[in-house]
């Protein structure tokens, strides 16, 4: 009987990326690589192949102790499909990190504030967890930051109330991308892919300010989540697993702190504080129109509410209504972070009104596409409703 094709060629090639990582675990290659100036490329390599061997295993250990995502009317997956996929990325990360000797207290603050939150990952895909013990795990992880140093540094830190707004920037920023990049795990390869696109940024811009620690750290997540990419986005057959909580609260903490662990810009403040914006503008946009949404139609009347809320009123939900189509939707909001990731690379000798322009840039195209998403979910609406019959149209 004639082997699958596909089938044979991803055969080949996970053998192929094993002796890849075989090879680049031994110590000659690694110094080899290290004297080269190829850290970065070999730190990359690393977490890819880490990531793309285990996540199998994971696979296999989610269907053996039914750690499953189970299809509902919030969901879009039309079958059971195996979670625990972050487990893999985590790994990858963690390895890439160990491996290349990248360790500090900020580092130690990043990786232990994301066993945390992977610990309660796992639970959370296997059990569930309440919103409110996740948002104290999260607050938590994030004082281990400000303790090792990394907060934002908006306001003059000399002053009581300066460090204490500094601190609370902070919290807001961690804990706000970190949920909303949550909520961006709601499509095959959605979040995975746009992890590795905002890590993709933050390395260049690290590469670019001298900051090396940062750069390694942004090329473990992009190698993390390429890694696992092909498993999580495939064009003719839906994910063979998820990313589940414990991925993508994982990747949205990480993200989260290497933006406030970076340099962005000498000029101000203000200048520096606008290039995450940007690369992580996206998110932002998201977040801010769903919080606002919910408050104004009265979804959500207080706090509780708000952080416990489920709907399909997100970024990517409502393009699919429009484009009827997950891959294309996912594509598409790959093309518009990488938009706004440009604009974030010219802010390196940026004044505050480059960067005031920038952001209102990003601000009309953010616009623009809600604008676009909107007119054409009405225009449906409207050809749905002519095809009805007169007699129903006015029923009820």
């Amino acid at each position: 009987m004639e082997k699958s094709k596909p089938g044979y060629f991803w055969k080949s090639f996970y053998i192929l990326v094993s002796l890849l990582l075989l090879l680049l675990a031994a110590p000659p290659v690694r110094g080899w690589w290290f004297q080269g100036g190829g850290r970065w490329f070999y730190i990359f390599l690393f977490s890819f192949c880490l990531s793309y061997l285990l996540t199998p295993l994971s696979r296999y250990i989610a269907m053996k102790l039914g750690i499953m995502d189970y299809p509902d009317a919030r969901k879009i997956h039309s079958k059971p499909t195996p979670l625990l996929g972050g487990i893999a990325v985590y790994l990858a990360f963690l390895g890439a990190i160990l491996v290349n000797y990248i360790f500090d207290q900020k580092v130690g603050a990043i990786l232990l504030g994301g066993a945390l939150l992977v610990a309660v990952g796992v639970w959370d895909d296997y059990k569930g967890a309440p919103a409110g013990s996740k948002l104290l795990v999260q607050i938590l992880a994030t004082l281990l930051l400000v303790k090792s140093g990394i907060v934002l540094n908006f306001f003059p830190a000399a002053t009581t109330v300066g460090a204490i707004g500094n601190i609370l920037l902070t919290l807001l920023w961690v804990i706000g991308i970190t949920n909303a990049f949550n909520f961006f795990d709601g499509m095959d390869g959605l979040a995975t892919g746009l992890g590795a696109i905002i890590a993709a940024f933050l390395g260049i811009i690290a590469f670019q300010t001298f900051q090396p620690f940062l750069g390694w750290l942004s090329a473990a997540i992009v190698g993390s989540c390429l890694g696992f990419f092909p498993y999580n986005f495939r064009l003719r057959q839906p994910a063979s697993i998820f990313l589940g909580d414990t991925g993508s609260v994982f990747l949205g903490f990480v993200l989260a702190s290497l933006a406030v662990m970076g340099e962005w810009a000498d000029n101000a403040p203000f200048v520096s504080l606008t290039n995450p914006i940007l690369i992580f503008g996206v998110l932002i946009f998201d977040m801010i129109y769903i919080t606002v949404s919910r408050i104004y139609s009265k979804k959500v009347v207080n706090f509780r509410q708000w952080i416990s809320y489920v709907g399909k009123d997100h970024l990517h939900h409502r393009l699919n209504s429009v484009l009827k189509n997950c891959k294309s939707t996912v594509i598409f909001i790959f093309f518009l972070s990488t938009t706004l990731g440009i604009g974030a690379l010219a802010l390196r000798n940026a004044q505050i009104v480059d960067a005031l322009l920038l952001i209102s840039q990003a601000a009309i195209i953010l616009v623009l596409v809600t604008v676009l998403e909107r007119a054409a979910s009405i225009i449906t609406r409207i050809k749905e409703w002519q095809k009805e019959p007169k007699s129903q149209r006015y029923s009820g």
